[in-house]
């Protein structure tokens, strides 16, 4: 079959989101190529009005497919800052605030009730997004079959933990009314085991000589789940060992050279030099935490997969401490709580809590349940009438300290492709940390270049609308990791059904699946593989996520009667190239003195601007996010009083 002929079997040649030329536009070669804000100013301008997109009759971002997340439109303007780009020529807004938010996720969102809890109901905030719509990477995306609509999350998925999150971040959940409680309710936890429905495993034929998906990951004993796989009885018999043995791999050490050894060893060296796994064995692992730390475990702490639990291999090494977590390594990711707290949007209903709970008039209800189909007015986010304004499609390229007159900050900002400039009595840089010594230039060298260490680990995010889930139904499977392929694991949605938005019930209804892509660079460091990932994630063009959805998607679910041409009816694709915050990796990282921490040199404020995100607690969580915003909002009162 030629290539044009497996196209047309796939489906490529039929119509499906926005397969043009700015989804298929490849952004790695130079954002000069580009006009900062060309397209949406000729796609958007209305005769002699100000550029407002939101403002336009159906402005609604979750209800688009294509290329989404860092969509184009949102990402040329910093390029061009990054390339050197100056705006002189800025037209003054003869706007002021008492706080300017640059970035509108939740922990820019959050600075902002945070404030207006201390400052009062009237303080006048402005928040400024280059994207076009709100929640930073807790993206919601809306696809519909029939009447009914389905929603999906494009980005962070969980609320994770909310045991081990702040008394403010607890409290801030609180006032806007979601009580974690109520997902044990929502979350059907027995939907697919009802259904015999189990994880799977795909085992592509590049990677592991032949094409064929084995159920029951997990759910069966190793030793009769291997021997149904492609791999070779030598692989499959030390898989088991690994599995199911219980050995002290690091015999002779005590428990702290234990911990030591294994802070400062990958998982993958690990393996090979004190387990003695098989060479051959290592594909089946390697990837298993793509969605977790974006790199493979030959770039990932022994010591980390120890704490956590996830991957094999430390049963015997009797390390625990009595009264610690997991092997008794720092552990803060999880306290074993179930991983069910999550709204259809994933975390994409918590903004929309916090932007409902701000702005009068943008969507009706008080409750976490009537969030979740809360119509929301985007013309209404940035009314001149509101004490809090969020103003998308806005670019910052320049936050500078007013040293005269009352001394607050000049913000300068592109939309629509003009440079426009107001003024706060405080600002707080609620975006990524990379950015941000583009932003302001006049910080001291130090703490832009411990700005810049952060290196966000990049991502994308598939949601893809099929007619039916028939085929998963048939081969007793609701999710796949895929150890080999293109994107590293296909699963149908968590089971969430809340207040009037319930999840598929009948294999014959339209459902979204999810699909991750985690692009891993060449690099010696986790820095420089994220780092060289991004550049791969950046030139992957939307028809190349298409047809390797199309194409693995055929491979994984074809048995069952998957038809990639005639069952997919939409493609959401949510390219993060900043994804998650970088956390420390023992592997490369020294360990600083207290306070001298990367994340923690640059998040001291400048002036009256100061530093609210993940990267500057680097942690890639929202307690985190919301903690800082909240750390960032306490040093602008306390320099107040």
């Amino acid at each position: 079959m030629s290539e044009r002929e497996g196209d047309r079997h796939l489906g490529m040649d039929r119509p499906i989101g926005r397969r043009d030329f700015l989804n298929g536009m490849s952004v790695a070669i130079g954002a000069s190529l580009v006009p900062p804000g060309s397209f949406w100013s000729e796609v958007l301008a209305v005769e002699d009005k100000p550029f407002a997109p939101e403002k336009a009759p159906g402005y609604y971002p979750p209800a688009k497919t294509g290329m989404r997340g860092s969509h184009d439109g949102s990402w040329e303007v910093a390029h061009s800052m990054r390339d050197g780009k100056q705006w002189a020529d800025s037209v003054d807004d003869r706007e002021a605030y008492d706080l300017i938010i640059v970035g509108g996720g939740i922990s820019g969102l959050s600075a902002a009730y945070f404030y207006r809890q201390q400052a009062g109901p009237n303080a006048k905030i402005l928040i400024l997004d280059n994207h076009d719509d709100f929640g930073g990477h807790a993206k919601r995306n809306e696809f519909h079959s029939g009447g009914r609509l389905i929603i999906g999350y494009g980005g962070t998925q969980t609320i994770t933990c909310p045991n081990l999150y702040s008394p403010q971040a607890k409290q801030l959940l609180k006032d806007l009314d979601v009580d974690v409680k109520k997902f044990e309710k929502y979350y059907d936890e027995e939907f697919y085991s009802t259904r015999e429905m189990t994880q799977g495993i795909f085992f592509d034929k590049e990677t592991f000589g032949e094409d064929k998906l084995v159920a029951g990951a997990y759910a069966t004993p190793w030793r009769e789940f291997l021997v149904k796989t492609p791999l070779s009885p030598p692989v499959q018999k030390d898989l088991v060992r690994l599995y199911t043995e219980k050995v002290d791999y690091l015999a002779g050490m005590t428990p702290q050279e234990k911990k030591d050894y294994l802070a400062r060893t990958s998982y993958q060296d690990y393996l090979l030099k004190n387990v003695k796994l098989a060479p051959d064995a290592i594909p089946f692992l390697f990837t298993s935490m793509y969605g977790l730390y974006g790199v493979g475990i030959d770039a990932i702490p022994a010591g980390d997969m120890a704490g956590l639990g996830y991957l094999p291999g430390f049963a015997g090494l009797d390390i625990a401490d009595k009264d610690g977590p997991g092997m008794g390594l720092e552990v803060t990711r999880q306290d074993h709580e179930p991983y069910i707290y999550h709204f259809p949007d994933g975390i994409g209903s918590v903004p929309r809590l916090l932007v409902r709970a701000m702005v009068p008039g943008v969507a009706s209800g008080h409750t976490m349940e009537d969030v979740v189909l809360a119509k929301f007015d985007y013309s209404k986010l940035d009314d001149e009438k509101s004490p809090v304004r969020v103003r998308l499609n806005s670019t910052v390229v320049h936050a500078v300290n007013d040293n005269t007159g009352a001394g607050g900050v000049s913000v300068t900002y592109v939309r629509g492709g003009e440079a426009r400039r107001v003024s706060g009595s405080a600002c707080i840089l609620a975006c990524w940390n990379m950015v941000i010594p583009y932003v302001c230039p006049e910080m001291p060298d130090t703490q832009r270049e411990a700005l810049a260490y952060n290196v966000k680990v990049p991502l994308a995010y598939s949601n893809v609308q099929i007619r039916n889930w028939k085929s998963f139904e048939k081969l007793r499977v609701h999710g796949v990791h895929c150890p080999g392929s293109f994107f590293s694991a296909v699963d149908m949605d968590f089971p969430v059904s809340i207040d009037g938005y319930q999840f598929t019930q009948k294999s014959d209804e339209s459902c979204v699946l999810h699909l991750q892509y985690v692009p891993v660079g060449p690099g010696k460091t986790a820095r420089e593989k994220q780092r060289t990932g991004r550049m791969i994630l950046l030139s992957t063009n939307f028809e190349t996520f298409e047809r390797n959805i199309r194409s693995q998607l055929s491979r994984i679910l074809g048995a069952g009667g998957f038809d990639a041409a005639n069952d997919i009816q939409a493609i959401t694709v949510n390219r993060w190239p900043h994804g998650y915050a970088y956390e420390y990796n023992s592997l490369f990282d020294p360990v600083w003195a207290p306070g001298q921490a990367p994340n923690e040199i640059g998040r001291k404020p400048f002036g009256k601007i100061h530093i609210a995100n993940s990267d500057a607690g680097a942690f890639a969580y929202t307690n985190e996010a919301i903690d800082q915003g909240y750390r960032a909002v306490q040093e602008i009162v306390g320099a107040k009083g």
